[in-house]
């Protein structure tokens, strides 16, 4: 059924509620898990327009989507890893497009209105523009 799974990854704490969820999902249905993050500061954003050396948020992103990556593999688990720069729901959206993903997984951190104005919302438009289902997992809840 999810032959690949986005999962989309913040770098923070959140991303330990989601985990587990997508590898019990990966483990019942055979899935390979893309692991996805965007990197959206300043110099993500024009990284490739202006020509720019890579951030340290950029190097840092990177080696923790490659220590995530290395710790589901270790599990027997078919994972492979991308930092995306720019717009995080553009990148999202195109990134399952493009990789022919069958089920985008995030976290929802439950803001509410204003705490959407202020932090924006991600996960808003992914809903609204994606043709892939979605799995939400409310950050800082457990596993299955």
């Amino acid at each position: 059924m999810y032959k690949k799974i986005l999962v989309a990854l913040e770098n923070s704490r959140a991303d330990a509620s989601l985990l587990p969820h997508v590898t019990e999902l990966a483990r019942q249905f055979h899935s390979h898990l893309l692991l996805v993050h965007v990197a959206d500061g300043w110099v993500a954003r024009n990284f490739n327009r202006l020509k720019l050396a890579e951030s340290e948020e950029m190097k840092a992103d990177r080696a923790y989507l490659e220590a995530a990556a290395e710790q589901l593999r270790a599990k027997g688990l078919k994972v492979t890893a991308h930092l995306e720069l720019g717009d995080p729901p553009t990148e999202i959206l195109k990134t399952a497009e493009r990789e022919h993903c069958d089920l985008i997984a995030m976290t929802a951190h439950g803001h509410r209105l204003l705490g959407d104005l202020f932090f924006g919302s991600t996960i808003h438009e992914v809903r609204h523009r994606s043709f892939v289902p979605i799995l939400l997992v409310r950050a800082g809840t457990k596993g299955p």
